[in-house]
């Protein structure tokens, strides 16, 4: 009975609830079909929806850019920030996957929203032992509201369209062998 009611949620994921226009959004019906423990809070979305054009700070006074610059490629937009506890246990899990994943195809980028000083957010990083992640900041949380960021910390899943194609709320466990099955999945499509 659990395998039949798995092929028709599959099918109907395939059919329509996930759009399937290209050979990486039927990637994500598959990788939305893979979810358990932590990744079952990633909800994939019916159609890719828009995100925003609010421009971000970079790292270490380097000006400021948009999520239009990363298209080409899946970003796992993590919205975190210094006073989050969950963020500091989730950070560590995105490094991870930033490690293993990390690429042409892929990229973690870590936005700090709201208050969050640029002296407070290495401290962060370096308290925790990470070295391969932005320390990008929103500090008006301009990007944060237009992209209905509420709660933190919360992880967004962009195609190489820039289109949002899902949305963890809360913290988890990246670093699972589960996030990492779903993540392989989605980029084994992925433009070169």
């Amino acid at each position: 009975m659990k395998n039949l009611v798995s092929a028709l949620v599959y099918t109907a994921l395939s059919l329509g609830a996930i759009t399937v226009g290209t050979a990486a959004h039927a990637d994500l019906a598959a990788a939305a079909q893979m979810r358990e423990g932590d990744m079952k809070k990633l909800v994939f979305h019916a159609t890719p929806q828009d995100t925003s054009n609010a421009e971000f700070f970079l790292a270490d006074d380097a000006g400021t850019t948009t999520l239009e610059n990363y298209r080409g490629k899946y970003v796992l937009l993590n919205f975190w920030a210094t006073w989050c506890a969950p963020c500091r246990v989730e950070m560590p899990h995105l490094s991870e996957l930033q490690t293993e994943f990390g690429g042409d195809d892929f990229e973690v980028l870590t936005i700090a929203t709201g208050r969050n000083s640029p002296t407070g957010i290495k401290k962060f990083f370096e308290e925790i032992g990470i070295d391969n992640l932005p320390r990008h900041q929103d500090p008006k949380q301009a990007l944060a509201s237009q992209m209905a960021i509420f709660g933190l910390p919360i992880t967004v899943l962009i195609d190489p369209e820039g289109k949002e194609v899902a949305r963890l709320r809360g913290d988890a466990d990246w670093a699972s062998d589960n996030a990492k099955a779903i993540i392989e999945t989605i980029l084994a499509r992925a433009p070169s």
